[in-house]
């Protein structure tokens, strides 16, 4: 599987799948090589998967991520399997062990530590029994990383790292505990407004969904933000972790992920009309050309 430069991180539980569908053709035809889809309490991302590869020709599927307390290791190796087979291995296996307060808050989970989790999860994964056709090539997989611990097992134990709401400084630390073999796909917000006040309110909007999430924070506070940055999205917040302003200013944050290491960057568009159903195209046509 080869990736591509430039992907594209939607949400598509605000659309129906004919417009999932309508959405994924288009990302194809701009040229962008890989789309990245979530999984909260909206869709399956493994059924949107399925859907969206056999509505497109050559455009890669991955979870971004795909919870683990979810699904039995075996069930997601079987999906994995499933939709590497139907696609011609264009199906990215994106993991994580998402957070505590949705683990057992909103599933009624238990929630484990989470790189011996992960670890256990994975080495489960491997000895799982499938007996139907597989593709000629291994599908790949990737974990959500963003510590040094879940670093390290993610180049050990799979193709590499999705490390998500970060900053370029967290990419290069990142590529410096990987290594220079595995992948790095990183996740980047980006909003096309260059009035600043505008810019930085959506990216708050956007943010307060997040800010109490301790796996990230715990990350952020590694990055060198205050707990009163993190509380109050503060502009220094803001600026590190979301890329604003002009197509320009963009591309130069997204350039600066692949000057630190990142093998591939996808793009999470977030539109000035602050609907989060509303995919931003202007923003994705102006940048492709970075691809």
């Amino acid at each position: 599987m080869k990736l591509g430069k430039l992907g594209v991180w939607f949400f598509f539980d605000g659309i129906t799948s004919t417009e999932a569908a309508e959405t994924a053709k288009k990302i194809e035809s701009l040229g962008y090589s890989v789309l990245w889809i979530p999984e909260t309490v909206g869709k399956n991302p493994m059924v949107l998967a399925s859907w969206l590869l056999a509505n497109t020709q050559n455009l890669i599927l991955a979870t971004g991520i795909a919870n683990i307390y979810h699904r039995e290791p075996g069930v997601t190796l079987a999906a994995q399997n499933s939709l590497a087979e139907q696609s011609d291995n264009r199906f990215l296996l994106g993991m994580g062990v998402s957070h505590k307060p949705i683990v057992e808050g909103v599933r009624g989970l238990t929630y484990g530590p989470p790189v011996p989790t992960m670890k256990k999860y994975l080495e489960q994964m491997e000895t799982s029994p499938y007996a139907a056709i597989t593709h000629s090539e291994k599908p790949p997989t990737v974990i959500a990383a963003l510590g040094p611990k879940m670093l390290a097992l993610a180049a050990e134990k799979t193709q590499g790292a999705h490390p998500y709401f970060t900053s370029p400084n967290h990419t290069h630390k990142a590529r410096e505990i990987i290594g220079k073999d595995s992948w790095l796909c990183v996740e980047q917000k980006v909003i096309l407004e260059e009035d600043v006040d505008k810019a930085r309110d959506l990216c708050r909007q956007t943010a307060k969904i997040y800010n109490k999430l301790p796996n990230y924070r715990n990350n952020w506070l590694r990055m060198g933000l205050s707990e009163d940055d993190i509380d109050s999205l503060s502009n220094k917040f803001i600026d590190t972790t979301f890329a604003w302003g002009s197509s320009k200013n963009i591309e130069n944050r997204v350039n600066e992920h692949f000057d630190a290491g990142a093998n591939h960057v996808c793009i999470q568009p977030i539109n000035p009309n602050g609907k989060a159903g509303d995919i931003h195209w202007e923003c994705l046509e102006s940048l492709i050309s970075l691809n």
